[in-house]
């Protein structure tokens, strides 16, 4: 019986330094899993199609739940609707409404085609009351607000307030306005000063985006636009400097060939979103190596983002 006590002591001691080794492996195989996954939402231009105010309601009511980090919209308006301020007002409010964080980029029809009562162009003067009313501060739209970082912030780009990043992980999101109709480029004579001035903004904005992502070696960058810049259009080598095979000015080229030459300086993946008709009969991302692209059209879709996986982003539907 003398034997017995220094026995289970011996078996005592021998659990209790065991019980640490177990936690620390459990720790590790916590840590393994990495960061847990999430979801983002995307509502298209619900305008394009023909939509009206109730669908974009739904559109979203359908992302608005927990699940749901934050949600891009792309425009506020049809064509044909009023360039009002009281109009602009009222989609503010519904934007605003949203349980979750609401990021909003606008769309060519908000603003590129407005004139006045007697027939002028007023595009600059409602963008900049769109800036006003949806970009005042920084922080997103939404009851429950996401802290962003706007180009505004920059002196020499203080109108710049809808091009805004994010970060949620270690993934940096970013919007830039891109519209589609060519990104708004006016071959008349003396008509391109609102294109030429946002492509020096944009050209700056990328610049700092893909720095940001480098420097603090993020995983992914992802970049939400409305005009689709033909990413996966470029031709190879020389072939790029012989342009389209057309007369027209393509106002994306700049901003396209900025993105390629920062995706294959990055090491992570670049994902560009846009809201563009799909190529196929329904949105998917196609990859070239680091660099994918998907136009939403006008749907309304989720991104599952797995931090780690090899498919880091993944289109599901609400």
């Amino acid at each position: 019986m003398m034997r017995a006590a220094p026995l289970a002591a011996l078996l005592c001691a021998a659990l209790l330094s065991a019980t640490p080794g177990a936690n620390a492996a459990q720790g590790k195989a916590a840590a393994a899993k990495g960061p847990a996954p999430y979801q983002f939402a995307i509502i298209g231009h619900r305008f394009s199609d023909g939509g009206s105010e109730a669908q974009l309601e739904q559109a979203i009511a359908a992302s608005d739940d927990g699940a749901v980090a934050f949600i891009v919209a792309t425009g506020i308006k049809a064509e044909r609707e009023p360039c009002s301020d009281e109009l602009y007002t009222q989609r503010r409010d519904l934007f605003a409404e949203a349980r979750r964080p609401m990021i909003v980029t606008p769309a060519a029809s908000d603003w590129s085609g407005c004139t006045n009562g007697a027939g002028s162009q007023v595009a600059v003067d409602r963008l900049n009351r769109l800036r006003e009313l949806f970009y005042p501060d920084a922080e997103s739209l939404g009851k429950r607000s996401l802290p962003l970082l706007r180009l505004s912030t920059s002196s020499q780009f203080r109108s710049y307030a809808e091009n805004a990043h994010w970060v949620v992980g270690n993934v940096l999101y970013a919007t830039m306005n891109l519209p589609s109709g060519n990104n708004h480029y006016r071959p008349e004579a003396g008509r391109n000063s609102e294109f030429e001035d946002r492509a020096v903004a944009n050209r700056f904005w990328l610049k700092r985006v893909f720095g940001t992502a480098h420097r603090k070696k993020f995983d992914a960058v992802v970049l939400f636009t409305e005009g689709d810049m033909k990413i996966h259009s470029e031709k190879p080598g020389l072939l790029a400097m012989l342009g389209p095979g057309e007369s027209r000015q393509d106002g994306y080229a700049a901003a396209r060939h900025q993105v390629l030459a920062a995706a294959q300086k990055f090491a992570g993946k670049v994902l560009l979103v846009d809201t563009a008709p799909p190529a196929g009969p329904a949105p998917a991302i196609a990859w070239r190596g680091n660099l994918g692209h998907v136009s939403v059209g006008s749907s309304v879709l989720r991104m599952r983002v797995a931090p780690g996986s090899e498919k880091m982003f993944l289109l599901q539907k609400p």
